[in-house]
């Protein structure tokens, strides 16, 4: 029964015992007046319960919800009809929060997982909270998993400052901080913004260089053995199977004419497959023993200009056109033979990048930007492709067929031994590669 139901029910009774008491006291009959009285206070004593039950059941439901408190049992009211609107609410709220639960753990379990420090904040008015800390961020910064930025910094003052100093905007930089009062350890920093639902929250991400390092260099190895055992591999199965073919003929009484012209294409093969092994292992010697450069005072405008006469005649030849707009007179301490190497191979590159085009340009720049040198090699070719940006480093990777693929990985190593680093920047229609050494 619906609880207007109920309601009318109760009000049409007082009224029929009010109407009965009115009755009978005018026909004298007081003691059933009275009675007719006291049955009206009881039936209005009893509608005010009930109303006031009804109320406060709905209070009490309203209130839980609002609480995300959804540990309450209806199933005894579940026959109330007045109730099933209400429960049916209850019920998808519960089921939502469960859901929503469910998922906030396999986040949690997720972020607590990686090795990376993970904190997040979220604003509260002006002051900011620790919305989540991650095990290895405790663990790693042993840092206790506190509730307020104001008690973090009282753990990490050095990281908390340098997120201030930016006053919490987004950034990315490298931090130097110090764990307990201990020695300091370099970080990266990646910091950013976020609103959702009108709630600000800061995400802070902190990664180990040592282990970035660490990943960086287990990759390359990874890579590099990859390489090695293709190259190896290359060489080593058909000249076993080419050896295992001459003992099958030496085996042989009497030799044909075909049998002779069998050994001398498996030995000229085995012959031209030993030299390829044999270059390899010379370009590996020349990556694995690069000699100290032996640095002297080197002026850069002679420097590249040796490299441009060098390179002159491949470049007539390949009809690459070569732009020079260097013209800062600037000394640099360097080897000047290994540094004409870099240049060399960078212009190499170039010219093989411009091969299939019809505009072949190449620009020579530099600039000094504070207490650096940035000479930049600038090609009009396509560019170098997503799929390999991460691999042109590494050792004996090429895309062409007649190239040893350490071009590019001997010129890093050069311009690294001096104490620089060499880099790349590519859009569609040009290439940039950067050579950055200290002044």
């Amino acid at each position: 029964m619906k609880l207007y139901q109920q309601l009318f029910i109760r009000l049409v009774l007082i009224i029929l015992a009010v109407g009965g008491g009115f009755l009978l006291y005018q026909k004298g009959l007081y003691y059933t007046t009275a009675f007719s009285l006291l049955l009206f206070v009881l039936l209005l004593v009893e509608l005010f319960y009930f109303v006031r039950n009804t109320f406060l059941f709905y209070d009490k439901t309203i209130s839980a919800i609002l609480n995300n408190d959804f540990s309450a049992d209806f199933t005894k009211h579940s026959s109330f009809d007045n109730y099933k609107s209400l429960f049916k609410l209850y019920d998808h709220l519960k089921v939502r929060q469960d859901e929503q639960v469910s998922k906030d753990l396999v986040y949690r379990a997720i972020l607590n997982n990686i090795e990376t420090g993970v904190l997040i904040l979220e604003k509260q008015e002006a002051d900011w909270d620790i919305f989540l800390m991650n095990d290895y961020f405790s663990d790693h910064f042993q840092t206790p998993k506190v509730s307020k930025w104001v008690y973090l910094k009282k753990h990490l003052p050095s990281l908390c400052e340098v997120i201030e100093r930016r006053n919490f905007d987004d950034l990315k930089t490298s931090a130097q901080i110090s764990i307990n009062g201990q020695d300091t350890q370099t970080f990266i920093l990646q910091a950013s913004k976020t609103k959702t639902y009108n709630r600000e929250y800061y995400i802070v991400l902190l990664d180990s260089i040592q282990k970035v390092i660490e990943k960086k260099e287990k990759d390359a190895w990874i890579n590099l053995m990859k390489v090695i055992s293709h190259e190896l591999m290359n060489s080593i199965t058909p000249i076993r199977s080419l050896a295992q073919n001459l003992e099958d003929i030496v085996q042989q009484e009497a030799f044909s004419k075909d049998d002779l012209d069998d050994i001398r294409e498996s030995v000229s093969t085995m012959i031209n497959r030993s030299d390829h092994l044999q270059n390899f292992i010379d370009n590996y010697r020349k990556l694995a023993m690069l000699p100290s450069p032996d640095k002297q005072k080197v002026e850069l405008t002679a420097l590249l200009d040796s490299a441009l006469n060098i390179m002159a005649p491949l470049f007539k030849k390949a009809n690459v056109t070569v732009t020079n707009t260097v013209a800062i007179k600037r000394w640099l301490m360097a080897d000047p033979q290994q540094m004409e190497q870099v240049l060399i191979n960078l212009f190499i590159n170039s010219i093989y990048a411009l091969k299939d085009k019809e505009h072949k340009h190449i620009n020579v720049s530099a600039e000094v930007k504070t207490n650096r040198l940035f000479i930049n090699i600038t090609d009009t070719g396509n560019g170098i492709e997503k799929e390999i940006e991460d691999k042109i480093f590494l050792p004996f990777f090429t895309t062409r067929k007649e190239g040893a693929g350490i071009g590019l990985t001997l010129s890093k190593n050069i311009v690294e031994a001096h104490g620089g680093y060499l880099s790349y920047t590519t859009t569609e229609g040009t290439t940039t590669f950067i050579i950055s050494l200290i002044t």
